[in-house]
């Protein structure tokens, strides 16, 4: 079956990639085809165009309910993507971003680790059968029945940037170990900075390492995040020579040496995880070329979660004011356009006109007008678009939203009643000639 596509929907992503591509990690294309294994690859426009035709026509044509697409191909592109350019750091997913059980799933599968900030995201983890050791407790404000919960379960490695937090963990689980988190030079001019809340000053790493050493913890290396979305590689630089810093004055105060740096996250896909990557592997290699046991993970986020997800929603109201098209739509910013209020996000559409020109779903060549979308709720401020261009759509046609799988689910409420959008999960398989 030279060069077919399959579309599969509603089956265990992972065991499918598993029997797909053999084993828990995933293959470049070139060992993929090699093998003679088939090959998963990102759905092109028109196939995940037509996979939301087929859930709309054969599923939805009744209840009309808003739903994501994620593309399990996308998720394993850009593991590869990953590999390739930073094969000697391990990536932590930060479930923050997105939690959705599938995708750790397929994530898991492929041999990423994960990143947890709650008890509740730890839970999650856990509950996929993942061990853990393969859990990095990413929180350096932590209640403290959250830490005796990691010491329940045994995941025993977490950041820290206060005196009181080397308190509550040396008195419910001392057998952590500790990275300490300090706080980058630069931001990045993140689009969410995370150094106005986390991070050890400068000033802040000899105290609190002496701390940690007269609690008679472990303090195993040291991490920083740049902050997240957008961020200027080139805060890198400065991070990781920071962190070589740190691991200088442990040493002078006689600490057991450090094996651990945690490089964050701040990571997203395209041309600037290119940069990101060849930012941070300059400067590992001038500040820590002499730590060849050195143990490198990272947070990435956004990087696997972003451009995996495609959302569609239904039209379900319309109002015509001279040349002005205003169009209601069964989603908005209290479920999964949250994004927009809590990442920053800046959101795209596009039509498929399921109902009012099926012959021309994407209304390609047709006449656009100035257009307002509103979230569903009675709240004005529940508008997803303003001045956008879209052209003519009719009640009962859909919008889709392409790129919208970070920050869209964890944050959603049922305000007004309105129900969560539901996930729906698909792969594409590749058959080589």
């Amino acid at each position: 079956m030279a060069g077919q596509t399959v579309i599969v929907s509603g089956l265990n992503p992972a065991a499918i990639l598993q029997s797909t591509i053999g084993g828990g990690a995933s293959p470049t294309a070139a060992a993929a085809a090699e093998n003679g294994t088939r090959k998963v690859i990102p759905l092109s426009r028109d196939a995940l165009q037509d996979f939301m035709l087929s859930i709309i026509t054969q599923k939805l044509q009744d209840e009309k309910q808003p739903f994501y697409v994620l593309d399990l191909g996308e998720v394993v592109s850009l593991m590869d993507q990953w590999k390739s350019a930073l094969p000697n750091i391990r990536p932590f997913y930060a479930v923050k971003c997105n939690p959705e059980p599938s995708f750790l799933s397929i994530l898991s599968a492929m041999g990423s680790n994960f990143d947890c900030a709650s008890r509740a995201e730890i839970e999650y983890v856990l509950s996929l059968g993942i061990s853990p050791d393969r859990i990095v407790f990413a929180n350096p404000c932590k209640p403290e029945s959250d830490i005796i919960f990691a010491a329940k379960v045994g995941v025993n490695l977490t950041t820290y940037d206060s005196e009181d937090e080397v308190n509550k963990i040396r008195k419910h689980h001392p057998k952590s170990e500790l990275l300490l988190r300090i706080k980058p030079m630069l931001d990045g001019n993140a689009r969410c900075p995370m150094g106005p809340k986390y991070g050890a000053l400068p000033e802040e790493v000899d105290p609190l390492l002496r701390a940690a050493q007269a609690a008679r913890l472990t303090v195993s290396g040291v991490s920083f995040h740049i902050g997240s979305g957008d961020a200027d590689s080139n805060a890198y630089l400065g991070a990781i020579a920071a962190a070589k810093e740190v691991f200088e004055t442990a040493a002078k105060l006689g600490m057991s040496k450090m094996t651990v740096l945690d490089v964050g996250g701040g990571f997203t896909s395209g041309h600037q995880f290119t940069t990101a990557a060849v930012a941070v592997k300059s400067a590992l290699k001038q500040h820590f070329d002499d730590e060849p046991e050195l143990t490198i993970i990272a947070e990435p986020g956004r990087f696997f979660a972003e451009t995996a997800f495609a959302l569609a929603t239904t039209i379900i109201g319309k109002r015509v004011r001279g040349e002005l098209r205003e169009y209601w739509i069964n989603d908005g910013l209290y479920g999964s356009m949250n994004c927009v209020l809590y990442d920053h996000a800046t959101v795209n559409a596009t039509p498929l006109a399921v109902l009012s020109n099926r012959s021309n779903v994407t209304c390609g060549g047709s006449k656009k007008f100035p257009t307002t979308v509103f979230g569903p709720t009675c709240d004005a401020f529940d508008t997803v678009l303003r001045d956008y261009q879209l052209p003519e759509l009719q009640v009962n046609d859909w919008l889709v939203f392409p790129n919208m799988g970070a920050y869209t689910k964890a944050a959603e409420s049922n305000f007004n009643g309105f129900n969560n959008s539901a996930i729906v999960t698909h792969l594409a398989y590749f058959y080589p000639s």
